[in-house]
């Protein structure tokens, strides 16, 4: 016992078929615009070929001993920037071609929020002018809590307690373990 589907052979979208533009002659615009992902490639390697380029114009101390040294983490990096680039224009060419969005939890018809953008960039750019008069945990507490704010939180008894000892532990971990110093501000005499 057979039954037949009625249903068109191809995906069908609000727009109609989704059949490919070059086969209605587009041209070589509608074949660059069905492998787009191309784009992508062209990236990868442009950020390959600058990451090789700094590390082989990076400045080494003669006196460096050992095979490993600062340039081993740019030549690995860049390499791989340039083979999965190239990993990525074979699959295209031969047909490959990325998921649309279907996961996702997000509605494409709605605008954007733009306040929460203009909010996080606010607080960015003053984090970043503020780093250096005030220091970083002070800096860094009002990154923290102004970034919660924007993107939603409400809490204003605990959320600015949570940012100020997010930021102290993250200026001592950086400061004190990992030995990259942070700018202290007026708190660099009390810490």
């Amino acid at each position: 016992m057979t039954t037949e589907s009625t249903e068109p052979a191809g995906p069908t979208g609000p727009a109609g078929p989704a059949e490919p533009a070059a086969a209605s002659g587009g041209g070589a615009r509608a074949w660059l615009r069905e492998r787009s992902e191309l784009g992508v490639c062209l990236l990868l390697f442009a950020l390959g070929v600058l990451v090789l380029t700094d590390a082989l114009t990076m400045d080494v101390d003669i006196a460096q001993r050992g095979p490993i040294g600062p340039r081993t983490v740019p030549f690995v990096v860049g390499a791989g920037l340039l083979l999965v680039g190239a990993l990525l224009a074979v699959d295209v060419l031969r047909g490959g071609r990325g998921e649309a969005e279907g996961g996702e939890d997000v509605d494409l018809d709605e605008p954007a929020d733009w306040r929460t953008v203009l909010l996080l960039t606010g607080v960015f750019l003053g984090a970043a002018v503020l780093i250096g008069p005030l220091g970083f945990p002070i800096a860094g507490a009002l990154l923290f809590w102004g970034a919660a704010y924007a993107l939603g939180s409400r809490h204003h008894d605990r959320d600015p307690l949570i940012a100020a000892g997010l930021s102290l532990f993250t200026y001592f971990v950086f400061d004190n373990l990992l030995g990259v110093p942070l700018p202290g501000g007026p708190l660099m005499g009390v810490l």
